[in-house]
């Protein structure tokens, strides 16, 4: 002990501290060597080691028997995180926080029922976007970024009123403005782009993609109709019509009106046959040809013979007859006038009512009448000259037929025989096609055609789309709790078992020692003079030579317990040497 507290020179301090410090910590493997060389650890390594085993076994079956994460909420503000995550522990949905992205998952079975659960209670109310962007704008920012906040805010707000449509899940709008220039030729129109996500099973119908395209138009200065692009989750384009021309256009009218057209044919049908043959029985397709043609046509026809409307026209006179008197009033002015020539007068067309006189000619030595003054003889005139204008008779027909007159129609039935019993008789054939021509208004002289046929349908599993089974949702469950329970068998086999086999053959081999020892301990018997002893009996006592000639292992235990119970003390000391030495 003084050796040991005895401080060293000043000089060898250092010297002193550098050999201490390797001889400590230089070589940690031998440390650790010996540390494992104690015979405590050594005991314990093995339960420690099948602890750890046990422990992996364990982890790796809360990895991969946990199910898939799904982002139910990704970019959420804080205050609704915390009553998002509220609301799914009381109904006992696990859901985590992802540190680096900050989306709120849960697990993938849980999805439908969490989203569910959160529309019924208005979650999450602080929802992100819309002109609160505006509100948070530092002063001082640039025109660009102003600009881009308000384009921002404005695609929020579209796509928030379009997915106040019922078939519309979710909605993005990306708005195109270019800059403003102030030269005509350089100015180009806004654009939008809008991606739907549709409800399950639900589509959008003409008038609704017609309906967005005009909201977000309207909803933008200076964009029009045909630079708004709308495409559903598939990647479909529903703004069709806005690249098509008017005959496209039309031609997909008439394609449409001539499959509702068939499609209430076959309705008819359907509705028909189903009481008498049952569903699934019978299929049925309709084909209709349908003049689409719209025909408009002018007709004006008039009459030979017109009706006189108006007549202008004057005459001159012979100056035989009819001259005014003349001279000195005397005996001769009272002379009667010669005998007058009668003379059968002309017809003259009468002028039409309303007709003006048209006065002669000045210079004419003859009087001039208007034609409505009656007929003038022609003994008469010297001249005339008449003008006449007749109305004729004029007809005017306009005749418009409207498309949709249907110039054929096919339709084709094919029943299903009975699985059990005789096939369909012609007789029934003949009677159900007889109701469909009834039904579907058949006529021979415009050429319908109805063709009904009865066989035998192909089996269930050649028309059925089934899901493949590696497509299934319990396939993934299934492989990894399959996965899981591998891993822990082969712990089991592989790690456990063998550790559990080192143990208990330690463990024997710890116990035989001491029987050895023991042996050892035991001094040969009275009167033994050497050689091969055969087995002693119970009242004999034991030797070492007895124990080493023993037949077997059994034997021999059986000799340490005779000879323990009949010789306790000697026992005792035996085992007190072990334990000492």
């Amino acid at each position: 002990m003084s050796n040991a507290l005895t401080p060293a020179p000043q000089g060898s301090t250092g010297s002193g501290l550098a050999a201490m410090v390797p001889e400590r910590f230089a070589n940690p493997l031998n440390q650790l060597q010996g540390l494992l060389a104690q015979p405590a650890v050594r005991r314990s390594l093995p339960m420690a080691l099948l602890i750890g085993l046990i422990g992996a076994a364990a982890l790796a079956w809360m990895m991969l028997a946990s199910p898939n994460q799904k982002v139910l909420f990704a970019g959420l503000a804080d205050a609704d995180k915390a009553s998002v995550t509220t609301a799914l522990q009381a109904a006992n949905i696990t859901s985590k926080i992802d540190a680096a992205t900050g989306s709120l998952t849960v697990n993938e079975d849980d999805y439908s029922r969490a989203r569910i659960l959160l529309a019924g209670q208005g979650l999450p109310k602080a929802a992100p976007g819309g002109y609160a962007i505006l509100d948070n704008l530092p002063m001082g920012v640039s025109r660009a970024v102003e600009g881009e906040r308000l384009r921002q805010a404005r695609e929020t707000e579209l796509a928030r009123s379009i997915q106040e449509i019922d078939a519309v899940a979710e909605a993005r709008v990306h708005l195109a403005t270019p800059e403003q220039s102030v030269f005509v030729r350089d100015s180009a129109a806004p654009s939008a782009s809008v991606i739907v996500k549709l409800q399950p099973g639900r589509t959008l119908g003409d008038a609704q993609v017609s309906s967005i395209i005009n909201l977000v138009a309207s909803s933008v200065p200076g964009m029009k109709p045909e630079g708004v692009t709308i495409v559903d989750q598939m990647g479909g384009l529903l703004t069709k019509g806005a690249n098509q021309s008017a005959l496209g256009a039309a031609s997909d009218e008439r394609v449409a009106f001539q499959r509702r057209i068939e499609e209430k044919y076959r309705a008819q049908v359907v509705q028909m046959l189903t009481p008498l043959i049952g569903a699934g029985n019978f299929t049925t397709e309709v084909q209709a040809d349908v003049d689409l043609n719209e025909t408009q046509a002018t007709k004006e026809s008039y009459d030979k013979q017109g009706v006189l409307r108006v007549e202008q026209g004057q005459w001159t006179g012979n100056g035989k007859e009819g001259q005014a008197p003349g001279g000195i009033p005397g005996a001769l002015s009272n002379t009667p006038p010669p005998a007058s020539t009668l003379s059968a007068p002309q017809p003259t067309p009468a002028p039409a009512p309303g007709a003006t006189p048209v006065a002669a000619t000045p210079g004419a030595t003859g009087p001039v009448v208007a034609a409505a003054a009656g007929a003038v003889s022609d003994a008469l005139k010297a001249s005339d000259q008449y003008s006449r204008a007749y109305d004729l008779g004029k007809e005017v027909s306009v005749s418009r037929t409207a498309p949709g007159t249907i110039t054929r129609l096919s339709v084709a039935v094919l029943l299903r025989d009975p699985e059990t019993g005789k096939p369909r008789s012609q007789l029934e054939i003949q009677q159900i096609t007889q109701l469909v021509q009834t039904a579907v208004g058949y006529s021979q002289p415009r050429g319908d055609q109805v063709t009904v046929i009865s066989r035998k349908f192909a089996g269930a599993t050649a028309l059925d789309d089934k899901q493949p089974w590696y497509e299934a949702g319990w396939l993934p469950v299934v492989a990894r709790n399959v996965t899981a329970l591998v891993i822990a068998l082969l712990v089991l086999f592989l790690g456990v078992r063998p550790l559990a086999t080192a143990l208990l053959k330690k463990r024997d081999d710890s116990a035989a020692q001491p029987r050895a020892a023991l042996g050892r301990e035991i001094g040969p018997p009275d009167g033994y003079e050497g050689g091969q002893i055969p087995p002693p009996r119970s009242d004999q006592p034991v030797s070492i030579d007895a124990l080493e000639n023993a037949r077997n292992y059994d034997d021999r235990i059986g000799m340490v317990r005779g000879f323990t119970r009949d010789n306790p003390a000697r026992a005792a000391l035996a085992v007190r040497d072990m334990i000492k030495s």
